[in-house]
């Protein structure tokens, strides 16, 4: 029981030692921690412990605490977040131009009753698939002012289409943005789904209250330094 609570309350600094050194130093560093382990106990650890911790998760560590960067190994971070952990937004003058594009699905599950009035046109406030595609195209254009960090984006396309699912009552949304510039336009395509689904809710939640807005994704990304990108189905 002591060999295993100090083995518990060594063992995470140890793992943040392991996180900062290369692969190369990675069974030397296990090779001492186990020898002293040894001087200390007056046996080796367990192999069935340090056999799972040390060579799995340990090298599961150090894969996600670094990345490969032009040949040269260096610590992964977000791209939005500085070096003293301040919000920041990215600067993009480096990039390259190139032909971006993205599409982003979501769906609205009405019930049967509002998807009823929905179809047959019979909202009170009026045809509510025309008039969330059109909020859901000025929502694309409007994006960086919705979030923070996002870069002000000349938009060359928006596409915004809504179609009514029988099979589960729903209104599918997919919306499209495409921009020549620096930086992609995936937050573009995910804010016109986001906002054309919030219409659909905001006309029909007088007539029920049980609406979701559901599944809202990435499907496809095209252009820019990490090339096209596409779901797994």
């Amino acid at each position: 029981m002591f060999l295993q609570r100090v083995i518990s309350t060594t063992l995470p600094s140890s793992r943040r030692l392991f996180s900062s050194i290369g692969s190369h130093d990675l069974s030397k560093a296990i090779f001492d921690l186990n020898q002293e382990m040894e001087s200390v106990f007056g046996e080796p650890p367990p192999s069935s412990l340090f056999g799972s911790i040390d060579n799995r998760s340990m090298t599961r560590d150090l894969k996600l605490n670094t990345v490969e960067m032009d040949g040269k190994e260096s610590f992964a971070r977000l791209t939005h977040v500085g070096s003293k952990g301040e919000a920041q937004m990215v600067d993009v003058s480096r990039k390259d131009i190139s032909k971006r594009m993205a599409i982003a699905h979501g769906k609205v599950i009405l019930g049967q009753k509002v998807f009823d009035l929905v179809s047959a046109n019979q909202m009170g406030q009026g045809d509510v698939l025309s008039v969330a595609k059109l909020a859901g195209i000025c929502g694309a254009k409007q994006t960086s002012n919705l979030i923070p960090l996002c870069h002000n984006i000349n938009l060359t396309h928006v596409r915004v289409d809504l179609a009514l699912n029988p099979q589960d009552f729903s209104v599918e949304i997919e919306g499209e943005a495409a921009s020549d510039g620096k930086t992609g336009v995936e937050m573009e395509a995910l804010t016109a789904v986001t906002v054309a689904g919030l219409t659909v809710y905001d006309m029909c939640k007088a007539s029920s209250k049980n609406i979701q807005i559901t599944d809202i994704r990435l499907e496809h990304k095209t252009g820019g330094k990490s090339g096209d990108w596409s779901r797994e189905k």
